[in-house]
C-alpha cells in the first residue's frame, strides 16, 4: 500500500537506546548535544520579537508565490551585509531573485524537483547532517557524497569529488558554514565547485543557514555565495539560524548565476511554489522587523559559543583530546584518542561519566575518532559536561 519512498530505518541506535535506559532509571544525563535555541537559555530580545510577530498579523492575504516583495527586499538587504563584510565581490541579489519557503527543507525539495527526474542523483557533502538523504528518499533522487578530509583545515577530498560525478547527477550540494565542522568554502574551492558545474551542466546548492555565526578574519572563505555568477547556484538561509527562531519558520533562496538559467529556474520555481503557498504571510509581514534585530540576537548567540569554545579549549589543554579550528556554526569537533572507535567512546562516556555527546558517524564522517558537541549549551551545563568529559577520557587513557 505505501510507497518506497517513504520506507525509512527507524530503528533506535545503540547510543538512543543507553539515552532512554539511562533516563529511565532516573540517572542524570549531561546533554552536550542540545541545540535548540528556544531551550537554550539565551538573553534574547524578546519582547522586540513579540511586537514584530503580532504587527505581522495586521493586513490582508494577499500572497505573492515568490514571497512578500517587503520581506524578499529585507532578504536582499540583510544577504548585502553578509556581501560586504566578507568582501565577496559579488553583485547584489535584487529580491526579484529570491524565493521564500517555510523551511530550508522545503527549499530543498522544490529545487531537487526543479533540478531532477527520479532516479537522478545529487553530490552532497560529508562530514554533514543527516538531512540529504532522507529529503533524497523522499523526492526519488539518489544522494552521493563528496567527502572532506582534515589536515591542519578541512579540504575537498578532490579525487574523490571527481569520481563521484556520474551521467545522472545534476547539482553538487555544499554546506558552509559545515554543520558540524564550522569550515568555510574558501574562494578556490568555490571555484573548483563552479568549474565542474559549468562542465558537467550542474548547479551548486549552497546551504548558508550558518552564515551569520561567521567567525572573524575569514582569510580565503567565502561569507556567502549569493550573487555568484560562474555558475546556476541557489544560497541558503533562514530564520531559524539567523534570529534563533526555528518555530517561526520561513527561509529563503537567492538565485545567482547566467542570466538565462536563473530566469529559467525563477519562472518553473514561481510555478512550483504557487501550488503551496507555504511561506505564511503574518511572518512575511515580520521579516523585516526580525532581520533589523538579527544583530542583536547574534550577538547574544556568538557570546554564548565564544564562551564555550573558549573554555572546551582551555580545558583540553594537556590532554589526548583536540579541539578544531571552528570558523563558523553552533559546534565543536573533538578528535578523540584511539581506540575504540567513536561509537565505542559516546557509549563509554555516556555510561561512565553520563555526558551525552555525538560520535562522528552521526555526521558521515569517513573515518573514527570524532566527537561533537554543541556550543549552544548554556554554560554552567556546558562546563559541568566537557569537564566530566575530559576525567573519564583521561581515566581511560590511565587504564589503557
Amino acid at each position: 500500500m505505501f510507497s518506497a519512498r517513504s520506507q525509512f530505518a527507524t530503528e533506535e541506535n545503540a547510543l538512543t537506546q543507553a539515552v532512554a535506559a539511562r533516563r529511565a532509571l532516573g540517572l542524570p544525563v549531561l546533554d552536550l548535544t542540545a541545540s535548540n535555541p528556544t531551550q537554550a537559555d539565551l538573553a534574547l530580545p524578546q519582547s522586540a520579537i513579540r511586537a514584530a510577530l503580532a504587527a505581522g498579523l495586521d493586513g490582508a492575504y494577499d500572497p505573492d508565490p515568490l514571497g512578500l516583495w517587503t520581506a524578499r527586499q529585507a532578504v536582499a538587504d540583510h544577504v548585502a551585509q553578509l556581501q560586504r563584510r566578507g568582501q565577496t565581490g559579488f553583485a547584489p541579489v535584487p529580491p526579484e531573485h529570491i524565493l521564500l519557503t517555510a523551511s530550508t527543507s522545503e527549499a530543498y525539495a522544490l529545487l531537487l524537483t526543479l533540478l531532477c527526474n527520479p532516479g537522478d542523483r545529487v553530490l552532497a557533502p560529508a562530514p554533514s547532517y543527516p538531512l540529504f538523504g532522507f529529503l533524497g528518499q523522499l523526492n526519488d533522487v539518489q544522494m552521493d557524497v563528496w567527502p572532506s578530509q582534515y589536515a591542519d583545515g578541512w579540504h575537498i577530498d578532490v579525487a574523490a569529488l571527481h569520481a563521484a560525478l556520474t551521467p545522472q547527477t545534476r547539482a553538487i550540494l555544499a554546506v558552509s558554514p559545515n554543520n558540524p565542522t564550522g569550515a568555510v568554502l574558501s574562494h578556490s574551492e568555490l571555484t573548483l565547485l563552479a568549474d565542474l558545474c559549468r562542465e558537467h551542466d550542474l548547479a551548486l546548492i549552497v546551504d548558508e543557514v550558518f552564515a551569520d555565526t561567521l567567525r572573524q578574519p575569514l582569510g580565503d572563505g567565502v561569507a556567502t555565495v549569493a550573487g555568484h555568477a560562474a555558475c546556476l547556484t541557489f544560497s541558503l538561509g533562514g530564520l531559524s539560524k539567523t534570529c534563533l527562531l526555528p518555530h517561526a519558520k520561513l527561509a529563503w533562496t537567492l538565485v545567482s548565476g547566467p542570466p538565462d538559467l536563473v530566469e529559467g529556474a525563477l519562472q518553473r520555481l514561481e510555478t512550483m511554489a504557487d501550488t503551496y503557498l507555504s511561506a505564511a504571510t503574518p511572518i512575511q509581514r515580520a521579516l523585516p522587523a526580525l532581520l533589523d534585530l538579527a544583530p542583536m540576537i547574534q550577538t547574544v548567540l556568538r557570546e554564548r559559543l565564544e564562551g564555550n569554545l573558549r573554555f572546551l579549549q582551555t580545558a583540553v589543554q594537556r590532554t589526548a583530546l583536540d579541539v578544531l579550528p571552528v570558523a563558523g556554526g553552533w559546534s565543536a569537533v573533538l578528535r578523540l584518542p584511539l581506540p575504540p572507535d567513536d561509537r565505542d567512546w559516546a557509549l563509554y562516556l555516556l555510561e561512565t561519566a553520563g555526558v551525552l555527546t555525538h560520535p562522528g558517524w552521526f555526521f558521515d564522517f569517513t573515518d573514527d575518532g570524532w566527537l561533537i558537541l554543541s556550543l549552544l549549551v548554556a554554560p554552567d551545563a556546558f562546563r559541568a559536561g566537557v569537564r566530566a568529559l575530559v576525567a573519564a577520557v583521561e581515566a581511560a587513557g590511565a587504564e589503557a
